[in-house]
């Protein structure tokens, strides 16, 4: 189910604020790309853009030379920032209901399907519980293999690790890489963090200041499946230094301009 993803020439405004402009970038299919960059460069703006959740201004996203609506479908799953899963329904329900309501199975078969990927992920025992009773990291789990059991082409990650512990994140990034190298979806991934962008990706994307232009994209080159042991490797050092210096000098920039922050 993996899909090449092609952004070219995009541009997305705001009113008089130019969010994204001229973007371009190519996502081989099965490939875990991670965008950074400043506070406003557009980051998540290029994201929804993807998603579909809103239209650009000028340029085109394809997906396997198909060119993208600017409405949501089955092909893109989002994980955002903020948790997803829905209160009222336990863990194996959250799995399940997207694939029932998409037609796509029934309510046994996907009963079946999620059982399953909950095994896979470590979650056996968590099928009747609630959102409420479980921990951050482990409704982030859920929410991931929510995501995957709708057997997606692109997965899209918006920052779905911030705010937790570094011990947590740890936990988090080895279980993503795990869902990742298991699936082989296409995965575009968001984030502020370099190290975490470095250690998930396959290739790292520098956004340019405000309007957010692709400015350099880095093969990370480490080999997989990765672990947190990889973290105290000199080549992994020197390649969050390169992106680093890479997103120091547009946070410069953005900083000089006193530009706000704007998604």
């Amino acid at each position: 189910m993996t899909a090449t993803l092609r952004i070219e020439k995009v541009r997305k405004g705001y009113g008089d604020t130019v969010a994204v402009d001229d973007a371009s970038l190519d996502l081989d299919a099965g490939e875990l790309h991670v965008l950074v960059g400043p506070s406003g460069c557009g980051k998540t703006s290029l994201l929804g853009a993807v998603a579909g959740f809103h239209d650009v201004d000028a340029g085109e996203i394809t997906l396997d030379g198909e060119r993208l609506e600017a409405r949501p479908g089955s092909d893109r799953v989002v994980v955002f920032q903020q948790g997803s899963l829905f209160p009222w329904r336990t863990v194996l329900e959250n799995v399940t209901y997207g694939p029932v309501v998409q037609g796509r199975l029934t309510k046994s078969e996907a009963r079946e399907l999620g059982r399953k990927r909950l095994a896979d992920a470590g979650l056996a025992e968590c099928d009747d519980l609630y959102p409420s009773q479980l921990s951050t990291g482990v409704a982030r789990r859920v929410e991931l293999v929510r995501a995957l059991v709708n057997e997606p082409r692109v997965l899209l990650l918006d920052e779905p690790f911030r705010g937790m512990d570094q011990l947590t994140r740890g936990v988090m990034h080895e279980a993503l890489l795990d869902f990742y190298d298991r699936s082989e979806v296409t995965v575009l991934f968001v984030t502020h963090d370099i190290e975490e962008a470095v250690f998930l990706g396959t290739r790292v994307s520098v956004m340019t200041t405000r309007p957010g232009r692709i400015k350099e994209t880095i093969d990370v080159g480490l080999p997989r499946p990765r672990d947190q042991l990889l973290r105290a490797q000199p080549e992994f050092a020197d390649v969050v230094q390169r992106v680093s210096n890479g997103v120091r000098a547009e946070a410069r920039q953005a900083f000089e301009r006193g530009e706000r922050e704007l998604a």
